[in-house]
């Protein structure tokens, strides 16, 4: 079984840009789903965004699509969630999940992070 670690969030401003990290323990599966997923305090959590491990094909939340992407890095065994344009409504602890189906339910996944905090300042 495959673990996951997350690392990159922090504290930045409306507008700003962060870069998520997804690192695995051991390399993924060919078959491999890499999710994002967040909660903001109160709330539950949410699907943000999803990918193949080996292939290119992705999905994203309503409410980051054309801002975040989500992309892979065959050598080091990472899945990178890069955020731009960054709102308010964005900050939650963002999470990473592994899973073999390409799906946005948080309940399809196995393997997830600890978590790591976002926070965005207006």
């Amino acid at each position: 079984q495959v673990q996951v670690f997350e690392s990159g969030g922090g504290l930045v401003q409306a507008g700003d840009s962060l870069r998520l990290s997804c690192t695995a323990s051991r390399r993924f599966f060919s078959s491999a789903v890499i999710a994002w997923f967040r909660q903001a305090p109160g709330k539950e959590r949410e699907f943000v965004a999803m990918r193949r491990w080996s292939r290119d094909s992705s999905k994203y939340a309503d409410s980051v699509k054309d801002r975040f992407t989500i992309s892979t890095d065959k050598a080091d065994n990472t899945v990178n969630l890069q955020m731009n344009s960054m709102k308010p409504e964005d900050t939650a602890v963002y999470y990473c999940a592994h899973g073999s189906s390409f799906s946005a339910s948080a309940s399809d996944y196995f393997v997830w992070g600890q978590g790591t905090q976002v926070t965005v300042s207006s």
